[in-house]
């Protein structure tokens, strides 16, 4: 063989090789691939049933809650076993024994369902107000309505609050439920206060504190059967709500 027909033999190897390398590397790289999406295709099922699960189970647990709410709010805390709220149920003990440790946490997971619907009412109208007038008057009959409405659901609230006091595992629940009607009403208060034009006297907790009170008592009266007991709330609402504000 030639010098030159050597050369062209080598180099022809040489080409041959280089392309054969750059086959497998690309056949490993496209290897690679696969497998990384095979992997993060099933790490993305995996979170999808992972998701689905949990969203099943607080389905589950919100059933419940709604189911058992009546009956806790009808009975009170005290005198309400996990039995009972089975027995006037379609849902077994075991059940609810499944999905709620004891009555603490059903009991809490029960008023913070219920309470978070009555923060939306409530933001619904500080929303779609237009005025001071409109917004005071829808304030003071929202307070009636639920009252004449839900009051064992309210009562059941007081229950519970009360019974923090004495058991501690209530109180981290209860504080925060707390809270969210302090942030819902000062929500109402200062919107009130922009659409009035005029500054507040008060702070967030002081107003949470006077319309709480007037609820409370109205609530008191309403159970013993007193016939005036919303009208006087929706009148006394929004008598407080003006005297809120700094007059000029």
């Amino acid at each position: 063989m030639t010098e030159a027909a050597q050369v062209v033999a080598e180099t022809a190897q040489a080409v041959t090789a280089q392309t054969e390398t750059a086959q497998t590397e690309t056949v490993r790289t496209q290897t690679v691939r696969t497998q990384t999406a095979r992997t993060e295709t099933a790490e993305r099922n995996r979170d999808r049933i992972a998701r689905r699960q949990l969203d099943k189970f607080a389905e589950r647990r919100a059933q419940l809650a709604a189911a058992a709410l009546q009956t806790l709010a009808e009975q009170g805390y005290a005198r309400t076993s996990l039995r009972d709220i089975a027995q006037n149920s379609e849902f077994s003990h075991g059940v609810l024994h499944y999905y709620f440790s004891d009555k603490t946490e059903l009991i809490t997971y029960c008023v913070r369902q219920y309470k978070a619907e009555c923060v939306t009412r409530y933001d619904n109208i500080v929303a779609t107000a237009t005025s001071a007038g409109e917004l005071k008057r829808g304030f003071g009959a929202a307070m009636a309505a639920t009252l004449l409405e839900e009051a064992t659901l309210h009562r059941l609230w007081y229950d519970l609050r009360n019974q923090s006091l004495f058991d501690d595992s209530y109180r981290q629940d209860v504080t925060a439920i707390d809270e969210s009607l302090e942030r819902m009403i000062w929500r109402i208060v200062s919107k009130f206060s922009d659409l009035a034009g005029t500054p507040l006297a008060v702070g967030s907790g002081a107003a949470y504190a006077v319309f709480d009170g007037l609820f409370q008592q109205a609530l008191i009266r309403h159970l013993a059967g007193r016939s005036d007991a919303a009208p006087d709330l929706d009148e006394n609402v929004q008598r407080v709500l003006d005297s809120l504000t700094v007059r000029s």
